[in-house]
């Protein structure tokens, strides 16, 4: 069966998180065929993988959303359809979007992008959205505001989309839109597979954002919204990772007969028998943070929030341990900050092999603004360490245990950016090493149960045997040992 993964923003320039989900899904099933069809923002990393791709990906394309070649004009002009253009005003108007009808337009006919957004039709399109709902605000940043939301949009619609028997998208938007697009176009079956809720993620980026202004941010989100349900409205399956996502997918008008919760696994045995602390190091309290240095993680409030901490506790040691991009702003005001707050003991270790540290940790902190169902915590749980973590995606679930797990609780939440609240949780954990080998224990005991790697593969293999039995394709089963998922521990591996 070939099978074409669709993925925003991730695979297989970076690494951890939903990238090593994606790696490891793909070498779980070495006898399917896999197209990855992903998303980026320009040519600049075109070709420039952080993975070695598995023998059984057999083709790569790539979709840049900011693509300038946009403003290349064609010798000839040619003025839409009254049916046309009611398909196009659809899109922009609200109602009921004839999605298959604007594939059809850009797919069709070779279209200039530059005719398109600054022709007379999409002018007349903007200006009656314009009259109907905006006119107190100027028309002209109206106008090139629509420009920059459709560009996109128009460019993905454009995509050559390769054939494959399934297209399973890892996230709605952008790759919800391809992955319409492919089932409307070759007849392959959708299955969306939601880590967070993107419409809810990019409702959060847009409300916090500097860059978009007033009015324009709902204009946004509006759009988003409807790029989601366009794909959930076309999907055969649609999966999360918890309980409280499904119930987010279905407000968010997802039939609810379509949906259904996979949650994460690792494979547990690869974090057995790690090396631990030295006599010498017992002295120190280590806490470890694993992702990648970035604003979504919110390292700023980690630092700060460890620095007062510290203060009180002078054992305390912090290893933060994950890449950064070479050059980053973001990453650079972290380091900057560790100095001007004058705090020792922080280590910034870089891209590692997490599983060499993992071992020596007292505890584990996520301070994170947005998440899904972190591999991280559930690596932790794998080596009996307490996690500390910000209540956002399924963090509470896993820390404190959903409904039919008594196994206690596995740490501590916080809420986003409460430094205080988060210095305390790394004194409380500090101060008593009991509760830490019983948090420990009870998340232990959590992941053996529940977030099995096997549990998950299962899963998706069912999925796609059926996939495959609906299609009349043969289907082959794995043989031999089940390949390890990657996960946060390659970070430094790749």
């Amino acid at each position: 069966m070939r099978i074409c993964l669709v993925v925003e923003g991730c695979y297989p320039y970076t690494v951890g998180g939903m990238s090593s989900w994606a790696h490891g899904l793909i070498c779980s099933f070495p006898n399917q065929e896999f197209v990855i069809l992903t998303i980026i923002a320009n040519r600049e990393l075109r070709g420039k993988f952080a993975y070695t791709l598995p023998e059984n990906v057999v083709e790569v394309h790539e979709l840049y959303l900011e693509d300038l070649d946009w403003n290349k004009k064609s010798r000839r002009k040619r003025r839409m359809s009254r049916k046309e253009y009611n398909v196009f005003r659809s899109v922009m108007l609200g109602g009921q979007v004839e999605w298959e009808a604007l594939i059809d337009y850009f797919q069709k006919k070779k279209r200039s992008l530059n005719d398109v957004l600054m022709g007379e039709d999409f002018l007349n399109a903007v200006t009656e959205f314009y009259k109907l709902n905006y006119s107190q605000i100027v028309f002209t940043d109206f106008l090139w505001t629509m420009r920059s939301i459709y560009l996109p949009l128009f460019r993905t619609l454009q995509m050559k989309i390769p054939k494959a028997d399934v297209y399973h998208c890892l996230c709605t938007g952008y790759a919800g839109v391809l992955g319409s697009m492919g089932r409307h176009i070759h007849g392959g079956r959708l299955l969306v597979s939601e880590h967070g809720i993107y419409t809810r993620e990019r409702e959060e980026e847009l409300i916090r954002s500097k860059w978009v202004k007033g009015i324009y941010k709902n204009i946004w989100i509006e759009q988003f919204q409807k790029m989601s349900k366009m794909a959930y409205d076309r999907a055969d399956l649609v999966t999360s990772l918890y309980g409280r996502a499904r119930e987010l997918q279905i407000e968010l008008e997802c039939p609810a007969e379509k949906t259904m919760v996979i949650p994460n696994g690792i494979q547990i045995e690869r974090f057995q028998g790690l090396l631990g602390k030295t006599e010498a190091e017992e002295e120190e309290i280590y806490v470890g943070a694993v992702f990648r240095v970035a604003p979504i993680k919110d390292v700023k409030t980690l630092i700060q929030a460890f620095g007062f901490a510290k203060e009180q506790d002078s054992r305390l040691k912090l290893w933060i341990m994950g890449p950064w991009d070479h050059g980053d702003s973001y990453a650079q005001e972290c380091f900057d900050m560790v100095g001007v707050m004058g705090i020792s003991d922080v280590i910034f270790t870089g891209k590692i092999d997490v599983r060499e540290y993992y071992g020596k940790m007292d505890m584990m902190i996520l301070t994170s603004i947005s998440e899904g169902q972190p591999l991280t915590i559930l690596e932790s749980f794998a080596v009996h360490k307490p996690v500390i973590a910000t209540d956002v995606g399924d963090c509470q679930g896993l820390i404190l245990g959903n409904e039919g797990d008594e196994f206690g609780e596995a740490g501590i939440i916080t809420h986003i950016m409460n430094v205080g609240e988060i210095t305390q949780a790394i004194l409380t954990l500090a101060e008593d090493k009991k509760k830490r080998i019983q948090m420990g224990e009870n998340g232990y005991r959590r992941v053996s149960k529940f977030y099995r790697i096997e549990k998950m593969i299962h899963s998706y293999g069912k999925l796609y045997k059926d996939f495959a039995v609906s299609k009349n394709l043969q289907w082959v089963e794995r043989s031999g040992e089940m390949l390890p998922m990657q996960s946060n521990d390659d970070i430094g591996e790749v």
